[in-house]
């Protein structure tokens, strides 16, 4: 219905060469593109990757792949710092894994088409493709497979989510409900479409609800973050969504701009999510942006997973970002009590085709403020994996998928998630989570905020017990006698908010934490800089 009647479309280029098309002429695109799948032999239920940077590509190849009946996988992007044999290498082993068909490739990739052709790999050019001939959709059935989400870090040992399309439907109908999504709204976006929340959350929302769509490159925010905001004010932006560490770097940026410059006072959902949520952050975010109009309650903290295809629970759109005050020390021992040490985002109830439990070491059911492992089940949650040795299943015999996270519920059921169970670190019965130290850690002057990682160290990692390590960028680590004094101050005031010192303090120049080519710190990756 959107392809057959919605105005709105789909803004690209910006800010160097804007270009619009409504939703109904990228759905006679993707017909284009499904024509050429097929007549090339794509058969129903087959996996075509793709490795596209331009959102004027990605949007109508992605939807003409599903309109010839196949599955999508979007490649992860090399980046400037990415080492290209070892990406190429990569790559081939997840098109293995997943079995593609064939590879449609869009700028600015084109160069990595005599690679594909030297393994024998089929491709497509994504212009030739979207120039094709009209094609009718094939039919395909609800719990055939749409996305293969590759996870984060899906190199060297690659995994993929299997999203079916039922999964798809039911995530996106409740994110329409629960955001008001219509041709009303105004969705502005620079996230990356290899990541499930640009693709499905930024990208196939607004083309399911009709929405205009405002949609930058990853690059043109990296290189100068001010133009999201500026996209939101010149096209009345209603919602927008990013991980923590931009709304930081959007901060510092905002706070530069004269008052009444921009106009935010239209944005009714900014969205936190992807990665931990610091409330200090947003609450400076607030604060410069009601120089702009910004009003408190846009601001909504979210929790999601691939595996629960995006979304998982939102906080309601009526309320200013909503804290959990606890007692630190208790929280350590798996006790959300009550208390005023340490302040955590609720992240909203549930969604409806998501089911929510929090369990112990053993499985066992959790009650209120109790912190375990969180647990997942319904319509919106896959039900496994591809990986390298062929399917992988998520879910025990009840259905429970086990997300990786700890957490706890609270009395009115919304959800609160303390840290990935992998990266607690262990000391003295004591369950410390890297946030905390990080968010100490990035309080110290001349430490880059949002770029400190708290590493968990084993035992006997040349230490008689678990401990942890802290890696902080500052732009003054080539000064050793600066270096020095942050080393001390992170140490003082980590020991000061924790209670716990890090075995080993390492300040590194700017660039130096691996990331996402999204942005997000890779916590894991840095261990390799110890």
């Amino acid at each position: 219905m959107t392809a057959q009647a919605a105005a709105t479309g789909m803004v690209t280029g910006e800010p160097a060469a804007k270009a619009r098309i409504t939703w109904s002429e990228l759905h006679r695109k993707a017909r284009g593109v499904a024509a050429g799948l097929v007549r090339g032999g794509l058969q129903p239920g087959q996996a075509v990757a793709v490795l596209a940077g331009l959102p004027v590509e990605t949007a109508p190849v992605a939807q003409g792949i599903w309109l010839a009946g196949g599955s999508m996988t979007m490649l992860h992007q090399p980046t400037p710092r990415t080492d290209l044999q070892a990406w190429r290498a990569d790559t081939v082993r997840v098109l293995r894994m997943i079995d593609a068909r064939a590879v449609v490739v869009g700028a600015p990739f084109e160069a990595v088409t005599p690679v594909l052709e030297a393994y024998g790999i089929k491709n497509y050019q994504a212009g030739e493709l979207i120039a094709g001939p009209d094609h009718p959709p094939v039919s395909v059935g609800e719990d055939d497979v749409a996305l293969l989400q590759l996870t984060s870090g899906s190199t060297a040992e690659p995994k993929a989510v299997r999203i079916t399309h039922r999964n798809l439907y039911a995530n996106l109908a409740n994110s329409r409900d629960h955001l008001g999504c219509d041709e009303t709204g105004v969705m502005v976006s620079w996230l990356p479409m290899f990541h499930d929340m640009g693709m499905v959350g930024c990208l196939l929302l607004p083309m399911m609800t009709g929405m205009e769509l405002v949609s930058l490159r990853p690059a043109d925010f990296l290189s100068r973050p001010l133009v999201w905001a500026e996209m939101m004010s010149r096209y009345g932006g209603t919602i927008t969504t990013a991980p923590n560490f931009a709304w930081a770097v959007l901060n510092r940026q905002l706070a530069r701009v004269p008052d009444g410059a921009l106009d935010l006072s239209t944005l009714r959902v900014a969205g936190n999510g992807a990665e931990p949520i610091d409330p200090a952050t947003m609450r400076a975010f607030v604060e410069t942006a009601a120089r702009f109009g910004l009003r408190p309650e846009a601001v909504n903290c979210c929790y999601g997973a691939a595996e629960s295809t995006l979304v998982i629970s939102m906080s309601e759109m009526s309320d200013e970002m909503l804290l959990d005050s606890v007692d630190g020390s208790e929280l350590e021992r798996g006790r959300a009590t009550p208390g005023d040490t340490r302040e955590i985002p609720k992240l909203g109830r549930p969604y409806p085709s998501v089911e929510v439990q929090v369990v112990d070491d053993d499985g066992k059911p959790l009650g209120v403020r109790q912190v375990g492992r969180i647990q997942l089940r319904g319509d919106s949650v896959t039900d496994g994996y591809v990986t390298p040795d062929g399917y992988e299943s998520a879910r025990d015999a009840d259905g429970w998928l086990d997300i990786g996270d700890e957490g706890y519920l609270v009395e009115d059921g919304q959800i609160v998630v303390c840290g990935r169970r992998k990266d607690v670190i262990i000391m003295g019965g004591r369950n410390i989570y890297p946030t905390d130290i990080e968010r100490a850690a990035g309080t110290v002057e001349g430490v880059r905020e949002g770029n400190v990682v708290a590493v968990r160290l084993m035992a006997g990692e040349g230490q008689a017990r678990e401990s942890f390590a802290v890696i902080a960028e500052s732009k003054l680590a080539d000064d050793e006698t600066a270096a020095a004094k942050i080393v001390k101050e992170v140490t003082s005031r980590v020991v000061a908010e924790i209670d716990a010192r890090p075995a080993q303090v390492r300040v590194v120049p700017p660039g130096s934490l691996p990331k996402t080519p999204s942005g997000k710190l890779r916590r894991a990756a840095a261990r390799t800089l110890l």
